[in-house]
């Protein structure tokens, strides 16, 4: 575990080119938090940079998970996150996915809202991605049945196909749903002393679907250090980068108090 205090464009150098396998991190939503009053230091000249030298630091066949929302400005929403998606694709990454993290809380919109109760999550690979553990545990309606015995091709026309049993369970869908706040997204009081922080399942299911054990993951907006926890506990190397000295003590707290989990509850 390697816990830096400082601000990412400056400590993102000391990562040698091509040394991380994941990243998962959460930057802030354009200004839908006050982060110690830091809202300053971040802005697209700050996004850019920092995606920029993900594309360095990730190796061929590496994933960065980035987990965004948009506010809402002068009626309209920023669009800030597929501006990222989009740099994200000029600095050279595929966008592998576009997932979406679905919210059991929501905050009051305005009158002419619907209720906002999701944000992205874009899964940027440098090239294919090398590793894929694929999450099944969506249960199948026709568990034990024969699958369709045909496949229909790109010009429309029919093929036939081996026939297959149906499986108990079959692999997510891209809309994961997630509980957030105290005792539901991460049962650990000391984490919501920061404004913005997401489900340890989350991280942790990220984690398990894009490495393996002993890789290396990144998260250079460590916040209250919920990638850190659960890359611990799943037997992964860390490097985790906080610009804001009171929550870097916290995920550092959160951190080392940690052990390695090879069998969680959720899992």
């Amino acid at each position: 575990m390697k816990l830096i205090h400082g601000n990412c464009l400056e400590k993102m150098k000391e990562i040698g080119n091509n040394s991380i396998d994941l990243t998962v991190t959460s930057p802030p939503y354009d200004n839908l938090r006050s982060y110690n009053g830091n809202n300053d230091l971040w802005g697209e000249h700050v996004w850019k940079e920092v995606i920029k030298d993900l594309y360095r630091v990730t190796k061929q066949g590496g994933v960065v998970v980035w987990v965004v929302a948009d506010a809402t400005i002068n009626g309209s929403e920023t669009g800030t996150s597929f501006k990222q998606a989009l740099w994200a694709m000029e600095c050279g990454f595929n966008l592998h996915d576009t997932m979406i993290f679905s919210k059991d809380s929501f905050q009051k919109p305005s009158h002419n809202r619907y209720w906002s109760c999701f944000e992205y999550m874009f899964v940027f690979s440098k090239c294919t991605p090398k590793t894929y553990n694929m999450i099944s545990d969506r249960a199948n309606l026709h568990y034990g049945k024969v699958a369709c015995k045909t496949l229909r091709n790109y010009d429309g026309t029919l093929s036939d196909r081996k026939p297959a049993t149906i499986a108990k369970y079959g692999k997510r869908k891209n809309i994961w749903k997630y509980s957030t706040g105290y005792q539901r997204g991460t049962k650990d009081k000391i984490a919501y002393q920061h404004p913005a922080t997401f489900p340890e399942k989350l991280a942790h299911d990220h984690i398990i679907s894009w490495s393996n054990k002993g890789d290396a993951v990144l998260d250079p907006f460590m916040g209250s250090g919920t990638t850190g926890v659960a890359a611990k506990k799943l037997n992964r190397h860390f490097i985790g980068i906080e610009l804001d000295k009171e929550y870097f003590e916290i995920a550092k707290k959160r951190i080392e108090r940690t052990v390695y989990q090879p069998k969680l509850p959720f899992m």
